[in-house]
């Protein structure tokens, strides 16, 4: 059963609300700060809600409310039952900062239709190929980089790669150097990272490497209604993370996941800009108006846009 159309301007709502909130924390060097004024506009916002909705994947666990936890329930429980994943606040560090990138993001599915993603790391790769053949999480990245510039007809040296400056990806990047593939370095935000391969415009052929568990869940959300290629495989480098992943549901820890495990059914995608970066821009006031840009998805509806909106604040 298709998710009613009626709750995309709730749900885009819902997250120009909460990037309004930290916006206002924009450059104060307090990304605390920053999160919780997401957090706590995005649960009054979405307590609005005729629904019947449940947090699967969100910013910890019970003991630690007032974060949006996972189990919270959320929504008048006058309507449908929904699965809610969240990320008030993607990029903590843009904001306290002053830096370009930063959102505030949400999916919403149908129950039980979207993977229940631990606190974990996460191996990832996206691209914009309808092919299921072309990429592999488990081939080289050499292998990678060339079935992709063969399926797009281009040279290595005309691909843009996408990944996280960390150290873990020092061998990655040297790789995709040798392979004369341009790269597009990122500090945070991997839910933008991976879906920067939805556009042309964008310029970017592949998204890979280690992020977030929860936020690769979070742009595979997206991805579907892309039709886009995305793969993961969960990390667990604790006992304590493989015993976590156990009693959420996830019995083989080795398991690559491919895009339909982990979103089935129709969904809602939303992610609005706080400081703008290369998916949407942020939020700009005018006297006592604020405009926000999101990037929404409605499977169902075949919908998938950028749209501005200008509110009172």
């Amino acid at each position: 059963m298709a998710i009613d159309k009626k709750f995309i301007d709730q749900f885009v709502n819902v997250t120009s609300k909460a990037a309004l909130a930290s916006y206002h924390l924009v450059g104060k060097k307090d990304k605390v700060a920053a999160d919780k004024a997401a957090v706590d506009k995005m649960r009054t916002e979405l307590n609005k809600i005729d629904m019947d909705g449940e947090v699967v994947i969100g910013e910890g666990e019970l003991d630690e409310a007032p974060m949006l936890f996972i189990g919270e329930k959320l929504g008048t429980k006058k309507g449908p039952k929904l699965d809610i994943a969240v990320d008030p606040l993607e990029g903590t560090n843009f904001v306290a900062n002053n830096l370009p990138g930063a959102l505030s993001v949400i999916s919403v599915a149908e129950k039980s239709n979207l993977l229940n993603a631990p606190e974990t790391y996460m191996n990832k790769i996206s691209a914009n190929v309808s092919d299921p053949n072309i990429i592999d999480l488990d081939n080289s990245v050499k292998k990678n980089i060339y079935n992709l510039a063969e399926y797009k007809d281009k040279q290595p040296s005309d691909l843009t790669a996408c990944i996280l400056d960390r150290p873990r990806h020092k061998e990655i990047i040297n790789e995709l150097k040798n392979l004369k593939v341009n790269l597009k370095l990122i500090t945070d935000g991997d839910v933008s990272g991976a879906l920067l391969v939805t556009d042309q415009k964008y310029n970017v052929d592949i998204f890979l490497g280690i992020g977030g568990g929860p936020e690769g869940v979070l742009a595979a959300s997206a991805l579907d209604a892309f039709d886009c290629f995305f793969q993961c495989r969960f990390l667990f480098d604790t006992i304590e993370d493989k015993t976590r992943a156990k009693k959420m549901g996830i019995i083989d820890l080795e398991k690559k996941y491919h895009l339909k495990e982990i979103i089935t059914g129709d969904s809602i995608f939303c992610a609005t800009g706080i400081t703008s970066g290369d998916l949407v821009s942020g939020i700009n006031i005018d006297n006592n108006d604020f405009t926000s840009e999101t990037l929404i998805t409605h499977k169902s509806a075949g919908l998938k846009k950028i749209i501005k909106i200008k509110q009172k604040i």
